[in-house]
């Protein structure tokens, strides 16, 4: 594994204790499960990021939040984009959180805190949290096999499937090429037919070897929630995350958005501006990987107990697991500015990635799917959290990221806000993805 500037040791640490998230529906797939006993394994990561062991950490002073609400009002001034949510924490307190823009360009009701936006693949960090509650309580090991919770799940190459652990699922470590069967999803295939066929999937190297980026295969992850729990992985992760943290609008699926109070419809361009559109179930049937709904006052406490200001939730050693780089990702040192000009280190840990900005742990993930975009990041030394929806294609909210990350570390010369309106972003959308059945290269938003 190669990284440019600073050489580590992408290995991953075994810890003991774990956050609640658990999805709606049955078991992700229609494949058997099966509840072998199970001990934590506990070992540090070297790698890991400092968090406070108490919910009480000393920053360096708040950040003045209103230039980025400023900020944030006139991207949807003049209807650049219709709507976008913001949350900035420190200290473990809520510096902002606040609704821009509107919900519906046809209606203009506008967006609030409590506004529903759908997460896509910001949902891949409370699969990673769930799974280590359980590990810490003794439920799953990091290095419990998938097979050994769902008997009939095969791979091509002999007794590679035997191989995948549950680490492997969380860190697109299955070896598969990457965004396997993307486009069949987006194309209404069943979850679980998709599954078996990775019975007959290419595979680029044996399991734990390499990084390749998936949605179907990493949503295993809630079959074996569902086997060694008992519960659905929906019920898991609202009974051990939501309910704790009061994630009071946070739900899971189609149905769970549609039933909230007031939601972000998603957005596509048309000739006239900006058309609203149903949301497509099709990435809702791989939960783990982009199954979450939530507001912007929810976000806001997912990353207070992510920043480690929940210890009674997520404890520190948790969270320094989870935040850890497990493999190394030098593609997503390309795409947009930001990332040539600032990442010098790029890694996927568990559920998470792990970047090094400017000589700073950065921990990320953003996400896509029709009409929805997120990002989310964590600055462990500076105790701070940010998160960002938008209800829009549009890729200029996306610069409002670094560009409050700059601010706290005090780095000039950047200009992410003048980024191409339109311009893919790496992590947001497919294009890490090829053709039916393999890749999913014509995937028009792999939820990144």
């Amino acid at each position: 594994m190669k990284d440019n500037s600073t050489r580590q040791a992408w290995r991953i640490g075994l810890v003991a204790a774990l956050l609640p998230m658990a999805l709606g529906s049955a078991a992700q797939s229609g494949l058997k499960w099966h509840s072998p006993p199970a001990s934590p394994t506990i070992a540090h990561s070297a790698n890991a990021p400092t968090y406070p062991s108490n919910a009480v950490q000393a920053s360096a002073h708040p950040i003045d939040v209103r230039s980025f609400e400023a900020m944030a009002q006139q991207m949807v001034a003049g209807g650049r984009i219709p709507g976008l949510a913001v949350a900035i924490v420190q200290n473990g307190r809520v510096l902002s959180a606040r609704g821009y823009g509107v919900t519906d360009a046809r209606n203009g009701e506008p967006v609030d805190a409590h506004t529903v936006f759908r997460l896509a693949s910001l949902s891949k960090s409370f699969a990673g949290t769930v799974t280590g509650i359980l590990v810490n309580d003794g439920v799953l090991r990091w290095d419990s096999k998938l097979t050994d919770y769902v008997p009939d799940f095969k791979l091509s190459q002999p007794n590679a499937a035997q191989q995948v652990t549950v680490a492997d699922l969380l860190s697109h470590r299955v070896g598969l090429t990457r965004n396997a069967y993307d486009r069949d999803l987006e194309g209404n295939a069943d979850f679980h037919a998709l599954t078996m066929k990775m019975a007959n999937a290419p595979m680029t190297c044996a399991p734990g070897q390499c990084y390749a980026y998936q949605n179907v295969a990493f949503s295993l992850v809630g079959d074996v929630v569902f086997a060694a729990t008992g519960q659905f992985y929906s019920e898991e992760v609202a009974r051990r995350i939501f309910k704790p943290l009061g994630m009071h609008d946070a739900s899971y699926g189609l149905e769970g958005i549609e039933a909230s109070a007031r939601w972000a419809k998603p957005h596509v361009r048309g000739r006239g501006g900006w058309v609203p559109l149903m949301p497509k179930p099709n990435y809702y049937r791989v939960a783990p990987a982009a199954g979450v709904n939530a507001s912007i006052s929810d976000m806001a406490q997912w990353l207070i107990a992510q920043t480690g200001h929940r210890p009674d939730v997520l404890p520190a050693p948790l969270l320094a697991t989870l935040h850890a780089p497990v493999i190394s990702t030098p593609s997503e040192l390309r795409g947009s500015s930001w990332r040539r000009t600032r990442l010098s280190s790029a890694g996927y840990a568990l559920g998470w990635r792990a970047f090094n900005y400017a000589g700073h742990d950065l921990v990320f993930h953003g996400g896509a799917v029709q009409g929805y975009r997120g990002a989310m990041a964590l600055l462990p030394d500076h105790d701070i959290g940010i998160a960002i929806l938008w209800n829009s294609e549009s890729a200029l909210p996306s610069g409002l990221l670094p560009t409050i990350i700059d601010n706290v570390l005090g780095l000039t010369g950047g200009q992410w806000l003048d980024d191409d309106v339109t311009a893919p972003e790496p992590t947001m959308y497919a294009d890490e993805s090829g053709p039916a059945g393999v890749d999913a290269s014509a995937a028009t938003a792999s939820p990144e």
